[in-house]
């Protein structure tokens, strides 16, 4: 049985790995050793190629930083760095993590009410669906910057403008998934709860919701990691003292790229652990609702 899971789930994203890891060596040794050369040139150094190697590996500020120079940046950034650290990856992973949460919780309840109205009156459906899909073919860069100067200039500043910009990119898969699991119970169970002479809040809370729940979190993964891209790129306009997007900002300001690579794979990382806690609270709700374990018989 493990020797079968280690094949079957381990292996094929353990060679996917491998193979990132190998074209990005390449990639670093690559665009770094034209500067390389130079640096020799000056110096009048004349390196062996695993010499010339390894210095395209160590450079302190290089065009793109190798893997172990991004990992020993995140773990002394992480774990050898106090909490309360200007530094510290934990840090500013918590001030974003705090816009992106509550970006999250509005851009889902706004999603719900959103598809609950749409299911239930039509004039909003052919009129307000449109509005809401154009909307996200306007560019985040774009919206940002706007949206904090407006709120600035009402002094409202700090949590809630991020937390408008997560709202923004959070709440449109979610009403998308919402609309399709409202609509998802078939004719013959809408009927047959017509027959028990129940009305619209009855339906909706009886059958159109319990229906819905697995279009909800399906789209809850997607919202969450859209609200966390929302809160980075909201901290890019508000030249923020603290948030993975005001080190990102400082990376590209001091040329200091593998504090900016470092950044971007604490991003990834928390991206995964918000996409991997939905996934627990589906399978928590799923429970409650009845649903039998993956891999158990019914």
């Amino acid at each position: 049985m493990r020797s079968d899971h280690f094949r079957h789930h381990a292996l094929p994203v353990l060679t996917i790995v491998i193979a990132i890891l190998a074209a990005w060596y390449v990639g670093a040794y690559v665009l770094n050793a034209s500067f390389q050369r130079d640096l020799d040139r000056r110096g009048n150094v004349t390196s062996t190629p695993i010499e010339f190697l390894a210095k395209t590996m160590a450079q302190p500020k290089p065009i793109l930083p190798a893997p172990h120079q991004v990992a020993q940046n995140l773990f002394e950034n992480t774990f050898l760095r106090k909490v309360t650290s200007n530094r510290s990856l934990l840090y500013h992973a918590w001030v974003t993590l705090s816009s992106t949460a509550l970006g999250f919780a509005m851009g889902t309840a706004l999603g719900i009410a959103i598809a609950i109205g749409i299911v239930h009156v039509t004039t909003l459906d052919r009129s307000l669906m449109p509005w809401i899909i154009a909307s996200q073919t306007v560019p985040v860069l774009a919206i940002a910057p706007m949206v904090i100067v407006v709120l600035g200039a009402i002094n409202i500043t700090g949590l809630l403008p991020k937390a408008l910009i997560s709202t923004y990119l959070s709440f449109f898969p979610v009403t998308v998934g919402m609309v399709k699991g409202l609509r998802s119970p078939d004719r013959i169970h809408l009927d047959l709860i017509r027959t028990y002479h129940a009305g619209a809040l009855q339906t909706l809370l009886k059958l159109r919701l319990p229906a819905s729940i697995p279009f909800l979190f399906a789209s809850m993964k997607v919202a969450i990691a859209a609200s966390l891209v929302g809160a980075i790129v909201a901290e890019l306009p508000t030249g923020a003292a603290a948030g993975i997007g005001s080190k990102l900002l400082a990376g590209a300001y001091y040329s200091q790229t593998i504090d900016i690579w470092a950044a971007l794979i604490a991003g990834s990382v928390l991206a995964a652990l918000l996409v991997t806690l939905v996934g627990l609270a589906a399978r928590m709700v799923d429970r409650m609702m009845g649903a039998k374990p993956e891999g158990k018989p019914a």
